[in-house]
């Protein structure tokens, strides 16, 4: 992925950069239940991760990832707004910590569509050898305050972003899942 962080924290996280980011989650059942001594699981491995690896695969990799308050949103939307559909855009910079919330987020609302039975107990993200976070709280309590509670994260499609085509007011990139 590639990303910039133009809040003044480090002038050299200012330029566009990239890393190869590894991200790990931990699936928990939401009830307490028996296994059944047959099939033994809550889910079917394939189908718990389908949906979540499409998204990664799909539209995570390789987006870059900007401020919702980043400049560089309304050169694409000017000069390139083709390329929209390929930018991740968090709340304020594009941190590794801000990421770990609304993929979590994300990967809930994917599970919840899908049946409810899983939920995300712990996400993790590694942008470098030597910096990771590990969460396992709940997003809305870390998300902006003020965020929607209708934004990209909340939602169960294929969506990394809220931007509106320049053209119209039609959302991009908003598939609708299938199970």
């Amino acid at each position: 992925m590639g990303h910039r962080l133009v809040s003044g924290g480090t002038e050299k996280c200012a330029i566009p950069h990239g890393h190869n980011e590894i991200v790990t989650v931990r699936l928990r059942p939401v009830q307490s239940s028996r296994l059944d001594g047959t099939a033994n699981m809550v889910e079917p491995f394939e189908r718990a991760k389908a949906t979540w690896h499409r998204w990664i695969d799909n539209h995570v990799d390789h987006a870059l990832q900007l401020s919702d308050a980043d400049p560089l949103l309304g050169w694409f939307t000017r000069n390139e707004p083709e390329r929209l559909g390929r930018i991740l855009v968090t709340p304020g910079d594009p941190t590794t910590e801000v990421l770990a919330c609304c993929m979590m987020a994300k990967l809930n609302a994917f599970l919840a569509i899908d049946g409810g039975r899983l939920s995300c107990a712990e996400i993790r993200i590694e942008e470098t050898p030597t910096n990771m976070v590990t969460f396992d709280g709940n997003p809305a309590a870390y998300l902006p305050a003020t965020e929607a509670t209708d934004a990209w994260w909340h939602r169960a499609d294929m969506s990394i972003n809220d931007l509106r085509a320049a053209a119209g007011d039609a959302p991009l990139f908003l598939a609708a899942v299938a199970p």
